[in-house]
């Protein structure tokens, strides 16, 4: 899982056009309320990405999950 700092998003859609799987909502959507809190929150713990890394092993069966935000619990591991 990759978060993105809402306070250093600029709203520029780009991200949104990369994800290979269509996980980025616009913030504008109701649904993306909770989202932004935990982006907000795990973009300070957990460290910036500078380059490409291959996918985790079970990025294709999470790909697939609906109401991914249900599955987490509030205390998202450290990475």
């Amino acid at each position: 899982m990759l978060v993105i700092d809402p306070n250093i998003c600029i709203d520029c859609g780009v991200c949104e056009l990369e994800c290979p799987i269509e996980a980025i909502l616009p913030d504008t959507k109701e649904e993306a309320e909770s989202w932004l809190e935990l982006n907000s929150e795990y973009s300070k713990k957990w460290p910036n990405i500078t380059r490409k890394k291959e996918p985790p092993p079970d990025a294709d069966i999470w790909a697939k999950v609906q109401r991914k935000l249900e599955h987490f619990s509030k205390e998202l591991p450290r990475k």
